[in-house]
């Protein structure tokens, strides 16, 4: 039992910091919602502070999530490389509804900002009269 929980607590920093940036959120940003500062923050991602039950239920808030999907996180069963072929597979990985609308919503942001900066970049690079 002491094994288990100290496995979860090891990674559960790790599992926090990959949704925090899979969400584009910043450390800045998710200390202020906790109102804690941004080195305290830091601190929980790299697993030097205790994570109590409060605290996963008071990041899975910010993250829109259940806080049992939170320390379940996996995000290996988000791509699975095929090493044979070099191909990647996106596998059905029963992630919640929710989180599934959140990364689509992230695609499209990322996506809206290439699009800007591509056009950004031919303005710049244009010869102008």
């Amino acid at each position: 039992m002491v094994l288990n929980k100290y496995i979860m607590t090891k990674t559960l920093g790790i599992k926090i910091r990959q949704l925090r940036e899979l969400k584009g959120f910043s450390q800045e940003y998710m200390a202020h919602k906790r109102d804690i500062s941004q080195k305290s923050y830091s601190k929980l991602e790299r697993n030097e502070t205790k994570i109590d039950w409060d605290r996963i239920n008071e990041i899975a808030q910010i993250f829109e999530m259940d806080p049992v999907d939170l320390v379940n996180f996996d995000d290996t069963f988000i791509f699975n490389n095929c090493q044979n072929s070099g191909k990647a597979y996106i596998m059905n990985n029963f992630l919640p509804e929710k989180l599934i609308e959140q990364y689509e919503k992230r695609i499209q942001h990322l996506e809206s900002e290439i699009e800007h900066l591509r056009a950004q970049l031919v303005f710049h690079t244009t010869p102008h009269s």
